[in-house]
């Protein structure tokens, strides 16, 4: 891990400027952007963040919105969007992690303003055209150019105070990102190379951080991974792991970053089965059992490992699997209910996939 990353990709419509201290360069790149006002937007337990960011931004900022909320609820995006009028914005900063980034995304596709992220996590929404949003207790997933992010800034300084725990479980959902990128409907050479990649880099920074949390080589190369599996996901489609991870989300009020941790050996372990070969990539760095693999790693991590300890209860096991065999994503394994019931059931108790 002694090789210092420092550059700046361009893509369609994507710009990444990604590099420790490449923070400061947030100013700079909103004005070259066209943007004078913006809005900052974070979680309340950001807020501090948030704040120290619009001091950085001076007079290009316009406010901060610090209401942002897990699986991005409707009632507080419309909240967001009457602050960001008041305000006379013309684009917003969003500072943090999956929650923040959902919230502007969920601006955006409404108004289609300029989005900024300052990532702090390993999310990997940032650069997805994907927005999850929950309204009456129910998750839906839309798809949509403008609401990719148009400027994302990687600075792996901020994330040394990401917890251990919250880093593990947001890097094991870019794995899990990754994961599925092998296996999707529309596939590609490149992202599989990405997706290989990032397994890669997060295999081997996971455990670096576990050890030393401010291994600043370590969270560079996990932040680097984390790019590298968004980018997977906003290239490729969605199939079972994602289903099964916006239905106990939205409707069981699951935590995002843990849910995918505890789910990502077992929908792996289902897939592997039709999907063999697609995963081998995968399969191969996680010693040939890519289910078992996988949640020997999360729990070498010290990763949560059943959904009964997120909050589910066994008497929702049942509705759970209704609500995902309802609309299913396209999967390489037909998805049964019974085989789901039975594969959300061994992810409540933690047992091992085999």
């Amino acid at each position: 891990m002694d090789q210092t990353l420092d550059f700046v990709f361009t893509s369609s419509p994507a710009r990444i400027v990604f590099g420790v201290g490449s923070v400061t360069r947030l100013a700079d790149e909103l004005r070259a952007a066209g943007c004078r006002r913006a809005v900052i937007l974070s979680t309340p337990f950001q807020r501090d963040a948030a704040v120290a960011l619009a001091t950085q931004l001076g007079d290009l900022a316009a406010g901060i919105f610090a209401e942002a909320a897990m699986h991005t609820p409707v009632e507080v995006t419309d909240r967001a969007m009457a602050a960001y009028a008041a305000a006379g914005a013309d684009c917003t900063v969003a500072i943090g992690g999956g929650s923040t980034i959902g919230l502007g995304k969920a601006i955006a596709w409404r108004n289609d303003a300029m989005q900024a992220v300052v990532a702090t996590t390993y999310a990997g929404s940032e650069v997805t055209p994907i927005l999850g949003q929950t309204a009456n207790g129910i998750k839906t997933t839309v798809r949509d150019a403008k609401i990719l992010p148009e400027l994302v800034i990687y600075d792996p300084d901020l994330t040394l105070t990401l917890p251990v725990g919250m880093s593990v479980t947001s890097g094991l959902n870019a794995i899990a990102h990754a994961v599925e990128g092998l296996y999707a409907r529309d596939r590609n050479p490149v992202a599989e190379l990405m997706a290989t990649e990032a397994i890669r880099a997060l295999r081997q920074a996971l455990p670096a951080i576990v050890r030393s949390p401010r291994d600043i080589a370590a969270r560079e190369q996990a932040l680097y991974g984390a790019w590298l599996c968004g980018t997977v996901l906003g290239t490729v489609g969605m199939a079972l792991h994602h289903k099964l991870c916006h239905t106990l989300g939205g409707s069981f009020d699951l935590p995002h970053a843990e849910t995918h941790a505890v789910l990502i050996p077992h929908t792996a372990a289902y897939n592997a089965i039709a999907a063999h070969a697609r995963l081998a990539p995968a399969t191969r760095q996680f010693g040939g059992d890519l289910g078992g693999g996988l949640w020997d790693f999360a729990q070498s991590l010290g990763a949560p490992m059943t959904l009964r300890m997120l909050g589910l209860r066994m008497e929702d096991l049942d509705r759970a699997a209704d609500l995902a065999v309802e609309n299913p994503y396209w999967n390489p394994r037909p998805v049964e209910r019974t085989a789901i019931r039975a594969l959300l059931g061994r992810a409540w108790a933690g047992e091992r996939p085999e």
